[in-house]
């Protein structure tokens, strides 16, 4: 059975140090979600409010109102913010006491570890609760360093990259993911955020969480067990930050770590500067395409749209755009789904399209 949660996302549920929660309405994987916390939304259904699709989700104002609301107890209280500094604001400590009061296990996605905190651990101890930090790290001895091994790997790996952080490179990969599961190929997803961890993906580490060094054998490590375990087609990286981005370099560890042959690269079109440092320009598609195809040794096979701030006819334009000025098939997989990303991974790879045709024959028979 699914774990029954509730999500708190004060004044940022739909924004940008919201996409945890964001993700976790989407597709809540291990949970079932019975209501999010944001006064600022209350009222509405998650899903219209995120997607313009209902889902019966409401959001409240208080965790009062959230527990009352929810049709099953909730035994989970997720925090469902990351902001970019990745610690608890005024206030914050005060609602996770009161989640405890109420007898839900804490899960905790930021970089504040929660069970390094005396006064917190005696209170989830005194109320029968645990406490799990998502990005914790396993101890340092288990760690591992990069070895080479990954290029042994025929498995055609894909990496999700973006232009910006919090773009919806997580969302796209694990939509793409879905579309290729439909049509009969095995794949892989590899997490390297918090969200997917916390979906329940099988494969992946915060990235965030290790030195940079160790951050790559560390991935490098989590798809050789992936490819191993699940002899999948096709496996499926998904990317942080940017590769340009002045502020992080997970994307650089990424693209190290896991080698891909092709990537696909989420852009934001209305997006004029980067979203945690406004002082800083975004970079261009182009620029950024090929960085990472200059860094990475790789090749960007498909764009994706993050449609924030896009009417319809915007979209539609910018499609039609990108694809005459990079000649690469370009959609937003949440408006007009993930077909053309799939055909674009298949194309690409020999291995895959021959799979495709012998499923083709199969059927035909």
């Amino acid at each position: 059975m699914k774990r029954r949660a509730i999500i708190y996302c004060e004044n940022q549920f739909g924004s940008m140090d919201g996409k945890t929660a964001n993700g976790l309405i989407r597709d809540p994987g291990y949970y079932q979600i019975g209501a999010v916390i944001d006064s600022t939304k209350a009222g509405r259904d998650a899903g219209e409010y995120l997607d313009k699709k209902r889902n019966g989700i409401p959001i409240c104002s208080s965790l009062e109102e959230a527990i009352r609301v929810s049709k099953v107890k909730p035994q989970y209280f997720i925090f469902g913010i990351a902001p970019s500094n990745a610690f608890l604001q005024t206030g914050e400590r005060e609602i996770l006491k009161k989640a405890m009061e109420a007898g839900m296990h804490i899960i905790n996605p930021l970089q504040e570890f929660l069970t390094d905190d005396e006064e917190m651990v005696e209170y989830a101890e005194k109320h029968g609760v645990t406490i799990q930090d998502i990005r914790k790290p396993k101890p340092k001895k288990e760690w591992k360093m990069f070895t080479g091994r990954i290029f042994q790997i025929e498995t055609p790996i894909v990496a999700f990259l973006g232009t910006d952080g919090a773009c919806g490179k997580r969302t796209t990969a694990m939509i793409v993911e879905q579309e290729l599961k439909r049509r009969s190929f095995r794949t892989a997803f590899i997490a390297t955020g918090q969200t997917g961890l916390i979906q329940g993906a099988s494969y992946g580490l915060a990235v965030d969480a290790f030195p940079m060094q160790y951050v790559i054998g560390e991935l490098e490590n989590e798809i050789i067990k992936a490819n191993k375990i699940e002899k999948p087609d096709v496996i499926l990286v998904e990317g942080q930050g940017a590769l340009s981005h002045p502020a992080y370099g997970s994307s650089f560890s990424i693209l190290k770590g896991s080698r891909p042959k092709a990537v696909i690269l989420q852009h934001p079109p209305k997006r004029k500067v980067l979203g945690d440092f406004p002082f800083m320009k975004m970079p261009s598609l182009r620029s950024e395409l090929e960085l990472i195809e200059y860094v990475g040794h790789t090749k960007v096979i498909s764009i994706t749209l993050n449609h924030e701030g896009m009417t319809e006819r915007e979209i539609e334009r910018t499609i039609l755009e990108y694809e005459q000025q990079f000649q690469l098939p370009t959609t937003d997989v949440l408006l007009k789904g993930p077909e053309k990303v799939a055909d674009s991974i298949i194309e690409f790879f020999p291995s895959l399209k021959q799979k495709q045709q012998e499923m083709s024959r199969m059927v035909a028979i």
